[in-house]
């Protein structure tokens, strides 16, 4: 399956504490979380190979992820290193839990369900380069549609005067104007995005027309860039919103956002806030799309020349070979 090629967010940094296991889920896989002693995140699939309980409801002993049955113990990388019942007994090589390379970045814990040299790169998050810009994570949000849908949900802005009546569009000023999608090496990208929006963030007093990028950076994480009015205060700001999507099944997803912004006079609290307030009005309508996979054949679902960036991310998923979420 080429999504195990791939590096996917399982879960929040800080929530992977060094005194205790945290179980997590990745493409029906469950997994296994834990610091060793230096501090650094481990991931085991979620099954002590010895008798098939789950490690997640152990715990960190000596920088050991100790299993509840029995007590075995697994060093970094997988190795048995304890068997309690036979003190000198030295497990063999071949007694191990498989392990998972993982890596932090954006404040999130990636794995990829393999070990070695990965097949890609973590997706790129051109915010975060920036480090002017103010980082906030928002989430998690757990939601009962693909990952494919969610992102492109994410791409689309024609459901703007609807969804998010008042807020990023009014059904007054629905009409799209012609933006360009080009393909890239990583995905998609679309520039020339533009929406009249009636409050497009916390300190908006008045409706304005505003212009984003977007751009598919795999297939289950989208950027969106914000390129600043001409003559604003944030001149020569490019703020950015990355959405990083678990896949937790083929038809239940673990979304977050990742805001890299230049308000420094908001809280945390007052940006995670904005954030969810668009988001719960998206929810429940991408939890009612049916089929809850994300169709890629081009006749399945009815289209309009205002569906180009959805329509070219659909090709990509295609051409990705992408099977996960999409049908």
């Amino acid at each position: 399956m080429i999504e195990n090629t791939l590096w996917h967010p399982v879960a929040q940094s800080h929530e992977v504490l060094q005194d205790a296991p945290l179980s997590v889920q990745l493409l029906d896989q469950p997994v296994v979380l834990w610091r060793n002693n230096e501090g650094a995140v481990q991931a085991f699939v979620d099954r002590c190979p010895h008798r098939g309980a789950r490690l997640s409801m152990g715990r960190v002993e000596n920088g050991h992820l100790e299993c509840p049955y029995h007590g075995w113990q697994f060093a970094s990388g997988g190795q048995c290193v304890k068997v309690p019942a036979v003190p000198d007994f030295v497990p063999p090589a071949t007694q191990r839990v498989k392990a998972f390379d993982v890596q932090e970045a954006y404040g999130l814990v990636w794995v990829w369900l393999e070990q070695g040299e990965a097949a890609t790169e973590l997706p790129r998050f051109v915010g975060e380069e920036d480090a002017h810009l103010r980082k906030v994570n928002c989430g998690p949000y757990d939601v009962a549609a693909s990952a494919p849908r969610i992102i492109e949900n994410f791409l689309d802005m024609s459901h703007f005067g609807f969804v998010h009546e008042g807020w990023l569009g009014s059904r007054d000023a629905t009409a799209m104007a012609t933006y360009k999608v080009e393909n890239t090496a990583t995905g998609v990208l679309a520039t020339g995005c533009k929406a009249v929006q009636p409050q497009s963030n916390l300190h908006s007093t008045q409706a304005a027309e505003v212009e984003y990028t977007y751009e598919v950076t795999a297939p289950y994480t989208a950027v969106l860039t914000k390129i600043p009015e001409e003559g604003s205060s944030k001149q020569g700001w490019r703020e950015a919103i990355g959405l990083f999507i678990c896949p937790l099944t083929a038809d239940t997803s673990r979304v977050w956002f990742r805001l890299a912004v230049a308000d420094f006079e908001s809280t945390d609290a007052q940006l995670r806030e904005f954030q969810h307030t668009i988001f719960v009005q998206d929810q429940p309508v991408l939890e009612s799309q049916l089929p809850k996979a994300l169709p890629l054949d081009p006749r399945a679902e009815m289209h309009s020349v205002a569906d180009r960036m959805s329509s070219a991310y659909r090709r990509y998923l295609k051409a990705s070979g992408i099977t996960f979420g999409v049908c």
